[in-house]
């Protein structure tokens, strides 16, 4: 069967990429062999989001005292949270089901798709072909080596979400964004929590102040932190797991967590038939447009490796979508964002400080804790900082980090500001409202010093 587009996978990039091409005029086939919205709907920001969310009110009712009142000892009921994330996926991937399953244009085939030729694919028993071709499948958890790994019954991300007991004490190996996003809510909970982190500090892509900030917030809660440690063995005793760490001796826990990064779904989909070529970790290699090396086919979102965030993933479609009648946006004119979701959150853009320090550029630097915030000081959350990095020559942001109360939504202010390419005096002589936390921005810019 000929379509004008075969979109493979329904992840974050392709399904809103179908309503645009449908919305030409075009015949199109979107082809998923599992769950529509891919990891973020199903294993990644809604239903860990949901977590934390749930995570953020127990602690906050535990800390009523600070606010003025008293509550009876606060239980948590975990079936109710675990369904209580199970249900905001449902919904999530439902609104899909109902809207891309019925969309006049739209045929949505149930299966798994391989390349036999450049643009030629097997699903199934039925063979679809296409000009274009779009690749949206992906990523997966991706076990390190570990001698009785595959003795013991692990944690994913993905399988995390199955639980139906609350871990007595969870052990978790990385400790990378996803590791103590879930070592702070596991905690939350009432579980034990170690994490097992190879590097000597949590977040191995951050500069070491933020580092060290976040890792006093999450001692304060309780969390263990084993760091320079290596998993050496896992062995099952009963219903405990044994964790022999290299340096730190033994860690027995209930159940372990693997955090330690993904694998690309790309070594199922037959790229050698079809000429494609991926990097030396198996990301699809694309161009500034998002094209393979076989031309009309095009890889967006995890799988092409550029991001392995969601809001990555939504803006491959919309450049993809920009591009469809002549070449006009480039991936590689992004802002690279993202935050992690711990308590305090912690939002990026740009450079960080060791980046900066790294290209030899003059450069400028700002910071300001968050107890000189009055809006983190009223709502008692000023563990954190927010921290400013300046070209010296063009006055322009070259990165921003802040960690603290609402800091994945405040860094929007940086990210719009760099965008313009605006000098950033323009934050610094702007109004905010009081009291936000944006208010303490030009306070902060007033005073910048050489890096």
């Amino acid at each position: 069967m000929r379509f004008d587009a075969l979109l493979i996978g329904a992840g974050q990039a392709n399904p809103p990429l179908a309503r645009a091409l449908v919305a030409r005029g075009q015949k199109v086939a979107l082809i998923e062999e599992h769950l529509l919205g891919g990891s973020c709907v199903n294993y990644g920001c809604t239903p860990s989001k949901t977590l934390i969310g749930s995570a953020h009110a127990i602690h906050t009712a535990r800390r009523g005292a600070e606010f003025g009142f008293h509550a009876e000892e606060v239980r948590v009921d975990f079936a109710r949270v675990m369904q209580r994330q199970r249900d905001a996926v449902l919904t999530s991937r439902g609104a899909m089901e109902k809207r891309y399953g019925n969309m006049d244009g739209l045929t949505l085939i149930r299966g798994h798709a391989e390349f036999t030729a450049p643009h030629t694919m097997r699903v199934g028993d039925q063979v679809v072909e296409a000009e274009r071709i779009y690749l949206d499948v992906g990523a997966r958890p991706n076990p390190p080596e570990i001698p009785g790994l595959n003795e013991i019954p692990y944690l994913t991300h993905q399988s995390l979400l199955d639980l139906t007991e609350l871990p007595r004490h969870l052990i978790i190996v990385g400790g990378g964004y996803v590791g103590i996003e879930y070592a702070q809510v596991f905690r939350r909970f009432g579980s034990e929590v170690t994490v097992i982190q190879s590097g000597g500090q949590i977040l191995p892509r951050e500069d070491k102040d933020i580092a060290d900030a976040l890792t006093k917030v999450l001692k304060a809660e309780g969390i263990r932190l084993l760091l320079n440690a290596q998993v050496s063995s896992l062995k099952q005793r009963g219903d405990t797991i044994m964790a022999r760490v290299d340096g730190h001796g033994g860690v027995s826990g209930s159940h372990v967590l693997l955090a330690v990064g993904v694998k690309p779904n790309s070594d199922r989909l037959g790229l050698d038939r079809a000429g494609i070529a991926v990097d030396d970790k198996g990301f699809i290699q694309v161009d500034d447009y998002l094209q393979t090396t076989v031309p009309g086919v095009y890889a967006l979102g995890d799988v092409n490796g550029h991001g392995l965030f969601t809001h990555t993933s939504y803006n491959d479609y919309q450049i993809i979508e920009a591009n469809l009648d002549q070449p006009k946006r480039k991936q590689s004119d992004r802002i690279p964002t993202y935050a992690v979701y711990t308590d305090p959150p912690l939002g990026r853009v740009g450079l960080s400080e060791n980046e900066v320090k790294a290209s030899g550029r003059p450069a400028l630097k700002a910071t300001l804790p968050m107890s000189s915030v009055a809006r983190a000081r009223e709502f008692g959350q000023t563990d954190g900082f927010m921290k400013v990095l300046i070209d010296a020559e063009t006055q322009q942001i070259l990165g921003a980090a802040v960690l603290g109360l609402t800091g994945d939504e405040v860094i929007h202010t940086f990210t719009m500001a760099m965008i313009a390419k605006a000098p950033y005096t323009a934050v610094r002589d702007a109004m905010f409202i009081h009291p936000t936390v944006n208010e303490l921005l030009p306070t902060m810019l007033e005073k910048v010093e050489p890096i």
